[in-house]
């Protein structure tokens, strides 16, 4: 039997492994409290309620919901958040093994040959050769003295769902994106067409003008006037065109495709997306439970916390139990013997006694990293509110603005098909006439412009509050 003697290290062992050292994580406060309020949301008009999960599906679009579909399948950042999330989650498992013992088998053939000069001492000896087989088991497992070991994995487990939020980031940005990109394709449509009608016009002009010159009714001045306006609007008509092409490239990309297979469908959009309700935005406390890139800076808190832990737990004595059974004879077959049977175990303390400080240095190396990732969690949250209080800012300039240029493009649509009666009853010349369309349709499209921009400005507004992960399915 073991004597009581041989089991105090090991009861000792048991009795300190409670002892855990280093700082205990808790969630910190946030700094800007814990119902933040969202004041530029009181000046558009927005709703209270949540945000839902899809919320591109508010526009009530069927191809940007394809598209923003696609995209969330398909888009390289987010195999590649996915990817860094797999290798997070091999490395909590290399963190667990840890806890369980190590054991490694081996097995062993040995022949030897002695000469008779060994055996001098002892007379003429002859030469002797012999064989020995061996085999066993060596296990081992470290007694988690002060915690390093439970604090490794937490951190690791802290790291993995950091990888997670990571992911929901990826599709946050990858969706709004899209989003943009299509809201910033659909307005470049609209203008193009407004430009084609435009260049059509200033052809009208052109010859009109031309007419008249000839007849001796205006002069060359005047021929050169509608010259220069015509090559201005076809100037600016293959800018639009190419803008648009890149914004279906652009789409393209964002869903995973080659350039040349461009969405046909976002292609033959002709009209801005608007949303058909007033704008959910929630609270503050939705927002920053919401957002990713908190939850990010968060767990990133708790692993390096954790990782402090880790190494003051350095600092102390490393206690591991080891024992080896084994067999070992000269012939294959006496192996399962009884008299082959061997074994070996015990306790076995080790201790880097920090002598030259530099098991100490790298706790102090710890701590700062932990105030680092405290400031970036700060920053984070700080991040969140500025960014969506700017969002809701530009929102709410962008809607002015696309209103008046609505009043704007109303009111030239009118003085066109005012001046045309007025040019078919022979009050107004062709002159008139042509320029009031002219400007009509220029305001349509500083009307179109805006509505683009309006629309890429709910979608900064979305983007900043951080939606449109919470229903997607799990990484594979």
């Amino acid at each position: 039997m073991i004597g009581a003697r041989a089991l105090l290290p090991l009861a000792a062992a048991l009795v300190l492994a409670s002892c855990a050292v280093g700082p205990d994580y808790a969630v910190p406060p946030s700094p800007g409290g814990p119902a933040p309020r969202l004041t530029e949301a009181d000046a558009l008009a927005t709703a209270p309620t949540p945000l839902p999960a899809q919320w591109w599906r508010l526009f009530g679009d069927p191809v940007l919901d394809g598209l923003v579909t696609r995209a969330l399948e398909r888009n390289t950042d987010l195999r590649v958040a996915a990817a860094n999330l797999q290798r997070a989650r091999a490395l909590t498992s290399e963190a667990r093994a840890g806890r369980l013992p190590s054991t490694t088998l081996n097995a062993q053939y040995v022949r030897q040959r002695f000469g008779g000069q060994v055996f001098n001492a002892i007379g003429n000896v002859p030469v002797v050769t012999t064989d020995f087989f061996t085999t066993g088991i060596d296990a081992s497992y470290e007694v988690d003295l002060f915690g390093g070991v439970s604090r490794a994995v937490r951190a690791a487990i802290a790291d993995e769902q950091a990888a997670r939020a990571q992911v929901d980031a990826a599709r946050v940005a990858v969706a709004a994106e899209v989003a943009q990109t299509y809201s910033q394709g659909c307005s470049l449509a609209v203008r193009v067409r407004t430009a084609e009608e435009t260049a059509a016009l200033a052809r009208r002009s052109l010859s009109l003008v031309d007419t008249t010159t000839r007849a001796g009714y205006t002069d060359r001045r005047d021929l050169a006037s509608a010259r220069t306006q015509l090559a201005q609007a076809e100037a600016a008509l293959p800018q639009l065109v190419a803008e648009r092409r890149a914004s279906l490239y652009a789409l393209a990309f964002l869903t995973g495709d080659p350039p040349e297979d461009i969405s046909k469908d976002a292609a033959a959009c002709a009209a801005v997306p608007v949303l058909a309700a007033p704008l959910p935005v929630g609270d503050g406390q939705a927002l920053l439970a919401r957002r990713p890139d908190i939850r990010v800076a968060e767990r990133q808190l708790a692993r390096d916390t954790e990782r402090v832990g880790v190494a003051v737990a350095a600092l102390y004595p490393q206690i591991r139990l080891f024992g080896t059974p084994s067999l070992g004879a000269a012939r294959p077959g006496d192996l399962g013997s009884a008299a082959s049977f061997g074994f070996s175990f015990g306790p076995a303390i080790s201790w880097n006694f920090p002598f030259n400080g530099a098991a100490r240095a790298q706790v102090r190396a710890a701590r700062a990293d932990t105030e680092a990732s405290l400031a970036r969690f700060d920053a984070a949250v700080l991040g969140a509110l500025q960014e969506t209080e700017q969002a809701l800012a530009r929102l709410s300039g962008a809607l002015v603005a696309e209103a008046r240029l609505r009043e704007a493009a109303d009111s030239a649509g009118e003085t066109a098909r005012l001046t045309e009666l007025r040019f078919k009853a022979g009050s107004d010349d062709a002159f008139r006439l042509i320029e009031t369309q002219r400007q009509w349709r220029a305001a349509e499209a500083a009307y179109a412009e805006a509505a683009g921009a309006r629309a890429e400005a709910q979608v900064s507004v979305f983007r900043a509050l951080g939606g449109g992960w919470e229903s997607s399915e799990a990484v594979p």
